[in-house]
């Protein structure tokens, strides 16, 4: 009786044993197992709300299907996105044209960069006392951008339509100082860029960046002069430099310059900005 006993306990223990090894080997054998699917990645962009922020809202879809999922984070003036940019508190940014970029960081010692163009923003003349440019009266107030590119361009923009001639040589950032000739002797205000709609109020006339336009509910077609289309402004996005071949920048690049980008630009500006893709 004893000795069936001990060898019931014997085989208990040995199937015991078997069981426990078959455990270890099934955890072992776990790691073989497929990898899981990488986790999404989220990447902050800041952007001036209007037109930056409605476009890449129009993508934020199609970037979570492919694994980014986008943090828009606003701006309403032109000098914090880069700083954010540049201090790591966003992964890209989107709201100016290379000019800009180009001198803000020379002026700064920032070193960012351009990773692709998506649209342009015509800069436009706007006026609450004229309908025709070819009116504005001798000695005319005229109200553009403070800042170096944006102001020289709009010096650019009234050149073009025969109000004034920049001398030769002229920086892209030109000031009023930089003036040749001004046969209207029109007298010129220098403004925060955002202030400039606000500024039809008293000013004959305001070169407007189109953002700023569209953010004061001031219709583009209403504007008494544009910007050529083959203005060299365009808007891009930007990211530190090194940061360029970063798979999840390089995915927001290639929606901003998708078909469905181009779509909901033509249909939302309707003309008035122009995807460059």
């Amino acid at each position: 009786m004893n000795y069936k006993k001990t060898l019931i306990a014997s085989i208990a223990a040995l199937a015991a044993v078997g069981f426990l090894a078959g455990c270890g080997g099934e955890k072992a054998a776990a790691p073989a197992k497929s990898a899981a699917p990488d986790k999404a990645v989220t990447i902050k962009v800041g952007v001036s709300p209007v037109p930056h922020g409605e476009i890449l809202n129009s993508v934020k879809d199609q970037l979570a299907k492919e694994g980014v999922n986008v943090e828009i984070v606003e701006f309403t003036d032109y000098v914090q996105p880069n700083l954010a940019l540049n201090d790591k508190s966003l992964d890209a940014n989107y709201f100016q044209h290379k000019p800009y970029l180009d001198e803000f960081c020379k002026s700064r010692g920032l070193n960012l960069v351009s990773i692709g163009t998506v649209h342009l923003e015509p800069m436009g003349v706007y006026s609450n006392k004229i309908k025709d440019i070819k009116n504005l009266p001798d000695g005319a107030h005229v109200a553009i951008p403070n800042d170096p590119t944006n102001g020289g361009r709009a010096l650019l923009v009234l050149q073009s339509a025969g109000l004034i001639k920049l001398r030769d040589g002229a920086p892209i950032t030109a000031t009023p100082q930089d003036i040749a000739e001004n046969p209207k002797n029109l007298q010129f205000s220098e403004l925060e860029a955002p202030q400039l709609p606000r500024s039809l109020e008293d000013a004959d006339i305001a070169v407007i960046n189109m953002n700023f336009a569209l953010e004061a509910k001031l219709d583009p077609k209403s504007s008494i002069y544009t910007e050529s289309s083959d203005s060299p402004y365009a808007n891009i996005v930007a990211v530190r430099a090194g940061d360029e071949k970063r798979p999840e920048l390089q995915k927001l690049m290639k929606a901003l310059n998708s078909q469905e980008a181009k779509d909901f630009i033509n249909k939302k500006y309707n003309g008035s900005i122009k995807a460059t893709f």
